[in-house]
C-alpha cells in the first residue's frame, strides 16, 4: 500500500466533538470582539463617512446649482443613520479578522492540497467585492441620482396683470431623507459587491466539479435572462445603468467559463501526472475539445 503523500495529510490531529465546539466558540467571541471595536470606531466618526457616501448626490445637485440638503423626518432617524454607518463600516473594517477566525477554524480540517486550492477564493473574495462596491458607489450611484433628480420641475413667477403678480407653477424639488438616501446608497453598495462574487463562485465550483465551462457555455441564453431580470431589481429604471450593470455581469459571466476551463485543464493535467487518466477518458476529453471548436 502506498503512503499517501504528505501534501494530502491533515495537519492536526481528531479532536473530539466538544473541543471543536470549544474552539468555534472562541473563534466566534474574537470575530464579534473585532466587529464591535470597529463599529464602535466608526461610530465615533460616523459624520464624516456618512459625508462621503453623500458625494454622488452632492455632485449631482451642485450640476443642477441646487444645495446638498438632508433632513430628519423623525427625532431618532439621525441615531439610526449613524448606526447604519457603523455596521457597515464596521463590518468591512472587522472583515479581514472574521475571515482570519473562520480560516483558523476550517484549516485544520483540510488537506494541505485543499488549503492551496481554497486560500486564494478567500483573497479573492473581499477584493471582488470591494471592486464592486467601488464601481457601484462610483459608476452606478451617479448615474442613478442624476436620473432621479431629473424628475424635479422648478416653476417660475407668472407674468404680472394690471400689476398683480401671476400665480407661480408648482414647484417640485428635492428634499431627500438622510436615512433613505443611505438605505438606497447601502443597495447599490451590496448589491454589485455581491453580483462581483459571480466570477469567485463559479470558479470553486467549477474546482468542485459542480459546474463545467461547458455546461456554462450552452446556458448563456439563461445567464442572459437571470442578468436582466437581476438589474431590472437591483438598479432604478433607468436603462442606462442597467445595461451597465448587465454588460458588467455578463462580462463577469465569460471571465469566469474562461476560468472554469483553466481550472478543467489544470486538473486533467494533474490526473494526467498521477496516471490516474485512462485512455477512454482522454478520448472523452478530446472529443468535448472538438465539441467545443
Amino acid at each position: 500500500m502506498t503512503r499517501p503523500s504528505p501534501e494530502n495529510d491533515i495537519d492536526d490531529k481528531s479532536a473530539p466533538l466538544i473541543e471543536h465546539l470549544a474552539e468555534l466558540r472562541s473563534r466566534l467571541i474574537k470575530a464579534v470582539l473585532a466587529f464591535v471595536v470597529a463599529m464602535v470606531a466608526c461610530f465615533t466618526v460616523a459624520t464624516p463617512i456618512f459625508n462621503f457616501l453623500t458625494a454622488p448626490l452632492c455632485s449631482a445637485l451642485a450640476d443642477r446649482g441646487q444645495d446638498c440638503d438632508l433632513i430628519f423626518i423623525s427625532p431618532q432617524e439621525g441615531f439610526f443613520v449613524a448606526i447604519k454607518v457603523s455596521l457597515l463600516g464596521g463590518f468591512m473594517l472587522a472583515f479581514p479578522v472574521i475571515a482570519g477566525q473562520l480560516w483558523r477554524f476550517v484549516a485544520p480540517g483540510l488537506y494541505r492540497s485543499e488549503k492551496n486550492a481554497f486560500l486564494p477564493f478567500l483573497i479573492a473574495s473581499p477584493f471582488m467585492f470591494f471592486l464592486g462596491a467601488s464601481f457601484a458607489f462610483y459608476v452606478v450611484t451617479p448615474l442613478a441620482y442624476n436620473f432621479f433628480l431629473g424628475f424635479q420641475q422648478f416653476g417660475a413667477a407668472g407674468e404680472a396683470v394690471d400689476g398683480v403678480p401671476g400665480a407661480a407653477p408648482l414647484s417640485v424639488v428635492f428634499q431627500g431623507s438622510a436615512q433613505e438616501y443611505l438605505n438606497l446608497t447601502i443597495k447599490f453598495i451590496v448589491a454589485f459587491g455581491m453580483c462581483f462574487q459571480l466570477p469567485v463562485l463559479l470558479t470553486l465550483m467549477g474546482k468542485a466539479g459542480l459546474v463545467s465551462a461547458e455546461g456554462l457555455k450552452a446556458g448563456r441564453k439563461w445567464a442572459i435572462v437571470g442578468i436582466l431580470t437581476l438589474a431590472a431589481l437591483v438598479t432604478p429604471p433607468d436603462v442606462i445603468t442597467q445595461i451597465i450593470l448587465f454588460v458588467v455581469v455578463y462580462g463577469l459571466y465569460e471571465i469566469s467559463i474562461f476560468l472554469v476551463a483553466g481550472v478543467e485543464k489544470k486538473r486533467r493535467e494533474e490526473l494526467r501526472r498521477e496516471g490516474l487518466l485512462e485512455d477512454e477518458d482522454e478520448e472523452i476529453f478530446a472529443d468535448e475539445l472538438e465539441g467545443e471548436k
